[in-house]
């Protein structure tokens, strides 16, 4: 017996959108990367790119639940003293896609696989996207993540 191994010319990728309106921002974004990684098909091979691709929509709804509205996100502008810090709850009134986004990215591989596999993540703020023709071309096998809410 031997072990299958997933090829390219075998996947199947589906669009899914996940609608952010009042789902804990952790939950889904677990939900979210175990999708794009491709966890939850049976035929899941870690080292190839066999996830979906999601689209998530009303992402300024997302629920932050405890002490996290105090978060603080940090980036370098690589100037001497460059350091830059933003905390989540001006970065949720000003770009509620970038927190959905640090959640999954933090949940991802943390490799060139993990850069690829974001690029596949959609994320608007508001319930209007420009992908609805993908979505609507894979409605007959598409398949929603399991999201707690």
């Amino acid at each position: 017996m031997s072990t299958y191994t997933l090829k390219p010319r075998d996947i199947e990728e589906t669009w899914h959108v996940v609608d952010a309106a009042g789902q804990s921002l952790g939950r889904m974004a677990s939900d979210i990367a175990a999708t794009l990684r491709g966890k939850k098909r049976p035929t899941f091979t870690p080292s190839m790119p066999a996830g979906d691709f999601v689209v998530v929509i009303n992402a300024a709804k997302v629920k932050v639940t405890g002490d996290t509205t105090e978060k603080k996100y940090w980036h370098h502008t690589m100037y001497p003293g460059g350091l830059r810090s933003v905390t989540q709850e001006k970065l949720l009134a000003t770009r509620p896609e970038r927190v959905v986004e640090y959640a999954v990215k933090g949940m991802l591989p943390h490799n060139a696989h993990g850069a690829r596999l974001l690029r596949r993540l959609k994320i608007y703020a508001g319930p209007e996207h420009p992908h609805q023709s993908q979505v609507n071309a894979g409605k007959g096998k598409a398949r929603a993540p399991q999201s707690a809410g």
